[in-house]
């Protein structure tokens, strides 16, 4: 066996017996107790129960494991793998770090490593003392929370020692929601370590159960994508000075300076006294209301026992509260059909007022009302506007560009509002209600689609739990003002809002290796298709192109619109369809693919299924 481990990386093995083992003496310096991650190959993952997986990532102190190495390496070797630049630098993912961090699913090898993570950790602390122009004299204070993944708590302790190897103090929250994360940079109570310097989120949404990564915070809100490019250039280099040295150093350090609060504790109960304020301070303003929350098996199952129920609610029926990284219930994710559908059966097997369901992290939420109705996308986005418009009249709500025009209509015409469309992405959209605001035009609302909102009132974060909040807070001041009818008044305010009758979402990929993109970039070829139909819809009496539009070529006509946009991350040009009906969304479906049916690198298959078929 030492034979066969002579030279090779050993990488997240069971070293438990590896002192009887000759040629081993080179693991001592490394060997810590910590999370075993197994090694699962794509046959023994499905033949594994999810409570065996999660027995697996459990801390057992009767195991020890090794960081990543060279075992029969010179002491001047490197003392982990080598890794390329340019697979470091494609862990970005917009304003996230996003990678593979658990084996078993095939054609995803593992890439967010503990090393790596340790490097990341240490180029955080790098960028933030930089940032905050701290002096040798400064102890800067970083927190950290993760959500349910079954490698959180592995990623943890690694970005952990990168950080206290950097000299920085680190202050472990574990389960935690993103939203808290930024709020610890916020609040002021030395009881909790707070304020936090920098925050770090270690969370993928809604990925799947083998991905994992960071957000990061500061008192300024989140990073953008030149800062975390910017840290993982320095990671990079970081992670080739690793030495057997630095690396057991790093890790006693994080022994001596990391410490463990309860901030979610804080952060719930900020929440609480904001629905007790709206209702003029009552103790229980939602005595009497029925809510049941779907978590996913993500982090946000503390809001029915740590927020609702503080404020009288009875929230029996809510379901999938319990963290599970393995998410064996169904995608945390309020934009999934099948979630939606399970938080809305809910309500209604139990009779309930209303139903809030989160993501994975809790930047995201949606609703059901008492009758079924779903309020996520438009329906999320027009309830929040009703909201803020009354607080706010005549303010800016921003947008990504996937909105309908009956949102647009509704806001503006029933609402009195300003619409301002703008371009996907999260960030993209928050940055542009910040930056209106720094012009002169009022913005209180940048929220897109997906479930990302963020409030000016609440420091452009987008939170799911408050905008929750806020629906609750119309709730509690309904009740306090005499009003009953449940949910009703929160689905009234709605009311006018224009729906299409058929809605698509198609993806049309972009074949990097096709010989028609002549040895350029898949997003050179993609915006060549962009112009190219932008051209061609100013000969159609039957299209008018958006006389305001940021994003892609949005165009109406026969009493819908489309919008065929390159995507912000990936090979894939998505067009979305709206329509009054299947036909007319057909004829908006012709009009694009007559436009890019030449372009022999765009995969068109799935347009002419829908133009075909429909």
């Amino acid at each position: 066996m030492a034979a066969s481990l002579s030279g090779k990386i050993v990488q997240n093995v069971f070293v438990s017996n590896c002192y009887q083992l000759s040629g081993m003496d080179c693991f001592a310096p490394y060997m810590r107790n910590s999370l075993p991650s197994p090694v699962i190959g794509k046959l023994a993952w499905t033949g594994k129960s999810s409570m065996q997986l999660r027995a697996l990532f459990e801390p057992r102190n009767d195991f020890i494991i090794h960081r990543n190495l060279h075992c029969n390496a010179s002491a001047s070797a490197t003392a982990v793998p080598y890794v390329d630049r340019s697979d470091f630098l494609r862990l970005q993912n917009g304003s996230d770090i996003r990678g593979v961090a658990v084996d078993g699913v095939e054609g995803e090898p593992v890439n967010l490593t503990e090393p790596v993570a340790e490097a990341i950790g240490a180029a955080f602390a790098a960028w933030l003392v930089e940032k905050k122009k701290a002096d040798a004299s400064q102890h800067l204070r970083v927190s950290i929370g993760h959500d349910s993944r079954i490698s959180a708590k592995l990623l943890q302790n690694a970005i952990s020692r990168g950080l206290a190897g950097a000299g920085l103090e680190v202050v472990q929250y574990g389960l935690a929601s993103t939203p808290a994360m930024y709020n610890s940079t916020l609040t002021k109570d030395e009881a909790f370590l707070c304020p936090a310097d920098g925050s770090i989120m270690i969370t993928a949404s809604h990925l799947p159960f083998n991905r994992n990564g960071f957000k990061f915070f500061t008192n300024a809100g989140g990073l953008g994508k030149t800062d975390i490019k910017d840290i993982l250039e320095r990671a990079i280099d970081l992670y080739n000075q690793f030495t057997t040295e630095s690396l057991t150093n790093s890790e006693k350090k994080a022994s001596l300076v990391t410490k463990r609060v309860d901030y979610m504790t804080v952060y719930t109960s900020d929440l609480v006294k904001a629905v007790r304020k709206a209702a003029g301070n009552v103790e229980k303003p939602l005595d009497g209301f029925h809510i049941v929350v779907d978590a996913g098996n993500g982090a946000g199952g503390f809001f029915a026992a740590k927020v609702l129920e503080p404020l009288g609610a009875k929230t029996s029926g809510s379901q999938f509260l319990e963290p599970d990284g393995l998410f064996p219930n169904h995608i945390p994710n309020p934009e999934d059909k099948t979630a939606m559908k399970a938080i809305t059966q809910a309500v209604l097997d139990n009779k309930a007022d209303l139903g809030i369901i989160f993501d994975t992290d809790v930047d995201r939420s949606a609703a059901v009302d008492s009758t079924g109705r779903e309020f996520n996308r438009n329906r999320l986005i027009a309830l929040m506007a009703a909201i803020v418009l009354e607080e706010h009249p005549g303010t800016t709500i921003v947008t990504d560009s996937v909105t309908s025009d009956g949102l647009t209509t509704f806001i503006e015409k029933k609402l009195g509002g300003k619409h301002h469309r703008f371009k996907r992405g999260y960030k993209n959209v928050i940055d542009e209600g910040i930056r209106l605001n720094s012009i002169g035009e009022e913005s209180h609302l940048a929220i897109e689609t997906s479930g990302h909102g963020a409030l000016k009132e609440n420091h452009w974060l987008d939170d799911g739990a408050y905008l929750m909040v806020k629906i609750l807070n119309k709730l509690a001041s309904a009740r306090a003002s005499g009003a009953s009818g449940g949910s009703k008044v929160v689905t009234d305010l709605i009311e006018g809002l224009q729906e299409p009758a058929f809605a698509v979402e198609l993806r049309l990929k972009i074949n990097q290796n096709h010989p028609d993109l002549k040895g350029g970039s898949f997003r050179e070829y993609g915006e060549a298709v962009l112009k190219h139909l932008e051209n061609l819809i100013g000969s159609d009496p039957n299209l008018q192109k958006a006389p305001v539009n940021y994003e892609g070529v949005r165009v109406s006509g026969y009493g819908g619109w489309f919008l065929l946009r390159l995507s912000l991350h990936d090979p894939v040009l998505p067009l979305n369809i709206e329509a009054q009906s299947n036909g007319d969304a057909v004829k908006l479906g012709h009009a694009v693919l007559a436009a890019v049916k030449d372009f022999a690198g765009l995969e068109v298959s799935a347009l002419s299924k829908f133009v075909g078929a429909s």
